[in-house]
């Protein structure tokens, strides 16, 4: 039996943001069990969970992750408490420290003692999620005197992890810790890493999930959209060796000089796309799935290229059957 498979709103920005919604809707048709909708340069999460929740009829919704720098605790529990009310729908809240672009340059907000902010924000966070008033006092978040005036929010509160500080409040204070884009070696290294975290917390070990793009029988168009995703991956910190390690040192290298955006793009080699996604044949995208289902992974996240396949229908379709035949 392999991991369950829920579906992640793509939001590529090479596509019409409409096209979400259709995708979400092709996704609670055919059976998935959650749906996780991100924030990027389009929609707000809040507002975009709403529209979906209202044109779907069953499928569970997790909001984020947001960025502890830019969103408060009590905005985050009054956004996700608002959705699950107006949809009646159970929702999640995922937390993470996001980017330097997002939250020093969009935002103009500070990125200084992210560890620390994840770490509070999650506490604060879960506590008014559970209906309680708060009172966190950090030293970066503070929330104080706030209950929720909606009803508590059941739904899974997800870390998103990459680094050791992140993985730790995963295990001290989270129900799953998400990972993005990674191969199934590193997934591998930070799903024992959280295990020993949890047990050091003396906590039962959060579920790990993770977004994957995904593709089945992609063509030239969808290999080209996924491979923009990883431009600006290649040479950051922690990501880049994850690379070297799988073999694309020279194209790590090479990322890390500052080439021009496209000439990076035109650098990548597809292989690269299948080595932290799920691209191909769908016996070959079975075999990946339990790849990292073996590494430690309990849940798998497929977010759907849209290029060459609208609203991602074809790979939504191959993959919900790979996961009845489990």
């Amino acid at each position: 039996m392999g991991p369950p498979l829920s579906v992640v709103v793509p939001l590529w920005q090479d596509r019409p943001p409409q096209e979400n919604l259709e995708l979400a809707a092709h996704a609670d048709r055919l059976g998935y069990g959650e749906l996780w909708i991100g924030e990027m340069a389009t929609y707000d999460a809040f507002a975009l969970g709403t529209a979906i929740g209202l044109r779907t009829e069953r499928i569970s919704l997790s909001l984020g992750p947001f960025a502890v720098a830019v969103r408060t605790p009590m905005t985050v529990a009054m956004g996700a408490a608002s959705v699950a009310d107006l949809v009646g729908r159970q929702v999640g809240v995922a937390l993470g420290t996001s980017s330097d672009v997002v939250v020093e340059e969009w935002h103009g907000r500070s990125r200084s003692k992210s560890a620390t902010a994840l770490a509070e924000h999650a506490a604060a966070t879960r506590s008014l999620l559970a209906g309680d008033k708060t009172d966190v006092r950090g030293t970066v978040v503070s929330s104080r005197g706030y209950r929720l005036r909606l009803p508590a929010v059941y739904g899974p509160l997800s870390i998103a992890a990459f680094g050791p500080a992140a993985v730790r409040t995963a295990a001290v204070a989270g129900d799953r810790m998400l990972l993005n884009m990674l191969t199934p070696t590193a997934a591998g290294r930070l799903c024992a890493d959280l295990a020993t975290a949890a047990q050091i917390a003396g906590r039962p070990v959060p579920r790990t999930a993770i977004w994957l793009a995904a593709a089945v029988e992609p063509t030239s168009d969808t290999i080209a959209q996924i491979s923009r995703g990883k431009v600006g991956y290649l040479a950051a910190p922690g990501y880049g060796e994850m690379f070297i390690e799988a073999g694309f040192g020279g194209l790590v290298a090479f990322a890390r000089s500052r080439p021009h955006p496209r000439e990076l793009l035109a650098a990548i080699n597809p292989d690269i796309v299948d080595s932290v996604g799920l691209v191909g044949s769908c016996e070959h995208i079975a075999a990946r799935i339990a790849e990292y289902h073996a590494a430690g992974v309990d849940e798998v996240c497929i977010v759907p290229a849209t290029a060459g396949d609208d609203g991602g229908r074809r790979t939504l379709e191959a993959l919900a059957n790979i996961g009845r035949s489990d």
